[in-house]
């Protein structure tokens, strides 16, 4: 289920790696949680993507995805990024970071498979892709706070 950055590169690396049966990276797992505007606290356990392959990678060709799981992609410093749900099979939730953890915005229920480009609301530091209509069952919204060690500046 990745979501990639839409890099003109990318899914030409992703792509040619995939078909010669290699480039599928593994990433470290992470706890997170996310703080509501109204006290209400919601934990995941991650996946972390923060290489370029990780990044490239995602959560592409999942077929499913645990209820209290997801990927957190670290871009290292707050940058305006795009994302797509290129080979990505499962609909998700992506939750927009700023430096501070805080949530700047939330892509509901993207398209599995679609081209489409996913704008961040601005610079952002990471991106918490979780499953579609999670955010909503939840009340994640703008304004709420994810923690995480990468957020602790």
């Amino acid at each position: 289920m990745a979501a990639m950055l839409a890099l003109a590169l990318m899914p030409l690396w992703q792509g040619s790696a995939q078909a010669q049966g290699q480039g599928i990276s593994s990433f470290p797992r992470s706890k997170v949680e996310i703080v509501t505007q109204s006290g209400a606290r919601h934990g995941f356990t991650v996946e972390l993507a923060t290489t370029f392959e990780q990044l490239s990678q995602g959560l592409m060709y999942r077929r499913t995805m645990a209820a209290d799981a997801g990927m957190l992609f670290d871009f290292g410093e707050a940058k305006p990024i795009t994302m797509w749900m290129k080979n990505t099979l499962i609909p998700l939730d992506m939750v927009f970071l700023a430096g501070d953890g805080r949530v700047m915005g939330v892509a509901q229920r993207t398209v599995p498979g679609s081209l489409e480009v996913i704008s961040s609301p601005g610079a952002v530091r990471g991106v918490l892709e979780i499953n579609g209509g999670t955010a909503e069952r939840l009340g994640i919204r703008a304004g709420d706070r994810l923690i995480h060690p990468i957020f602790a500046k």
